[in-house]
């Protein structure tokens, strides 16, 4: 059975994924080529990512005991290009230590 945080690390990284999709071929796509169609469904899929990422979050938060101020920095990690997969590598390193 999946724990929550490997569960929240692979919901983690599509969510990051998502997230580079829509900035850096979606948008150009749109403003540059006329396709805004491309901005909708990467952004709705982005959209879904993100709730699944918080509430995944919320879970793993719950099962691994982190205290608030750590949950509050993996959440934000979610607003910036490329941070959920440092989120995602110290995750790994720290389970790898325990």
């Amino acid at each position: 059975m999946n724990s929550s945080l490997s569960i929240f690390r692979k919901v983690a990284v599509a969510e990051g994924i998502s997230y580079l999709l829509l900035l850096f071929v979606a948008m150009p796509l749109k403003y540059f080529a006329d396709l805004p169609l491309y901005v909708k469904y990467t952004g709705w899929a982005h959209g879904l990512l993100f709730v699944l990422y918080a509430a995944t979050l919320i879970l793993a938060w719950q099962e691994q005991k982190w205290k608030f101020g750590k949950a509050v920095l993996i959440f934000l990690a979610s607003l910036l290009p490329f941070a959920p997969f440092i989120v995602d590598r110290k995750l790994k390193d720290e389970r790898a230590l325990n």
